[in-house]
């Protein structure tokens, strides 16, 4: 849930400022009014992203914390515990540091008289924004035991996609690490034997051995430049992924990985139709939940047309229309949203869509690793190739030189 900074006059006329915690501008402004402050502006306040080491190699919780958290606040409230003692019983079983610090300060806010989602924004590292929004809702409607069985049920099904997709790229990652070892092996401690052998000969040698003493030498004689070189880029990649234009750019190239993008492209579908349809059944407005959606997609590249879909249904566009012109979706899913907006049950038919996309990733995630296999193939047929004819072409000549001799 987003936090904004106003600048606005009480009911004395004084001029007053300070932060508050609202899904929406129009929101935001709403409450002001209701504690007699007239807003005269309201900014959205930008978490600053500062670039350290910690902060790139920080770990995230994981989503199995936050489905076994929603799955035991969804069965203490629904028992009738507090959720005062809810959270303070929770946050003394649970074996992650950052989520026991997390909920340790919820506690505090709560105490002091906080709301649960205005506590649980505080802490965005841990909670995203559709997670709060849906405690928000859960509170304003009073079912929020619901709320956390809705949010339990998605961060479950979201863990399967995910567990599927490491398993399907779990060899093929396997085979290029191999391979990048049994390189490093070669070069460092086969090659430069027989750069020894060659070179007592004489010989005029072939372009794939001259290739192969060269990469050979550069692993010998420059390995630490070479180890530093891969330390600054690894750095260096993660810097520029921390930056907006590198995070939108990365999103958008990784769906057109070959193999791979389109399994990627279509799991981060299928999250947005589920969890745009979880927050219409919830009862939030479209185009809020619009943008709570954009950005529970983890995808900065799709975001940037969700939020577009956003500004044209705020325009007066349909959103079939607006679907449409984001080209995210195929024909059968616009044809899901615009039965949908015709009988008004378009939380179920997009929730039919992200059955839809679940299955075809499903599908598709099988037949990964018959689809990688050939590139593997191919990748190390040319390894090999380059292996052979750098190493016994040589050695040929040399026989050659030593019959003519004879």
């Amino acid at each position: 849930m987003p936090v904004y900074k106003y600048r606005g006059r009480d009911a004395q006329g004084q001029q007053v400022t300070g932060v508050v915690d609202a899904t929406s501008e129009s929101a935001a402004a709403d409450q002001l009014m209701s504690r007699a402050v007239i807003p005269l502006e309201l900014i959205e306040a930008k978490e600053k992203q500062d670039f350290s080491l910690a902060a790139l190699f920080k770990a995230k919780v994981s989503l199995s914390e936050l489905q076994i958290f929603s799955r035991q606040m969804y069965s203490l409230t629904r028992s009738g515990i507090p959720i005062l003692r809810a959270i303070a019983g929770l946050s003394e079983t649970t074996h992650s540091q950052r989520m026991r610090d997390a909920l340790n300060d919820i506690s505090e806010q709560l105490t002091a008289g906080r709301p649960l989602s205005s506590a649980m924004n505080h802490h965005q590292d841990v909670f995203d924004a559709l997670f709060v929004s849906m405690v928000h809702v859960g509170e304003n409607t009073g079912k929020l035991e619901d709320a956390f069985m809705q949010l339990s049920g998605y961060i479950e099904r979201e863990q399967e996609t995910r567990r599927r997709i490491k398993a399907a790229m779990r060899y093929p990652i396997f085979v290029l690490i191999a391979i990048t070892i049994a390189m490093v092996i070669l070069n460092i401690m086969v090659i430069p034997k027989f750069a020894d052998m060659f070179s007592r000969f004489g010989a005029d040698l072939p372009w794939a051995t001259k290739l192969l003493i060269g990469t050979s030498s550069l692993f010998v004689n420059y390995w630490p430049a070479m180890l530093v070189g891969v330390i600054g880029g690894f750095i260096g990649i993660r810097y520029w992924h921390s930056t907006e234009k590198g995070e939108k750019q990365w999103d958008k190239w990784k769906l057109h990985i070959p193999a791979v993008g389109s399994i990627i492209e279509r799991s981060t579908l299928s999250r947005y139709c589920r969890s745009f349809s979880m927050m219409l059944s919830a009862g939030v407005p479209m185009t809020q939940a619009l943008s709570l959606v954009a950005d529970s997609v983890d995808n900065a590249y799709m975001h940037d047309r969700i939020v577009a879909m956003r500004r044209g249904i705020e325009s007066g566009d349909s959103m079939l229309r607006v679907s449409n012109q984001s080209q995210l979706f195929t024909p059968l899913v616009l044809q899901m949203v615009a039965v949908g907006e015709e009988t008004g049950q378009i939380d179920q038919l997009l929730n039919d869509a992200a059955d839809f996309y679940e299955g075809e990733v499903d599908y598709d995630l099988k037949n990964l690793t018959a689809k990688l296999e050939p590139i593997l193939i191919g990748f190390v047929a040319g390894i090999v190739l380059i292996l052979a004819l750098g190493i016994y072409l040589p050695m040929w000549d040399m026989l050659n030189v030593v019959k003519g001799g004879n």
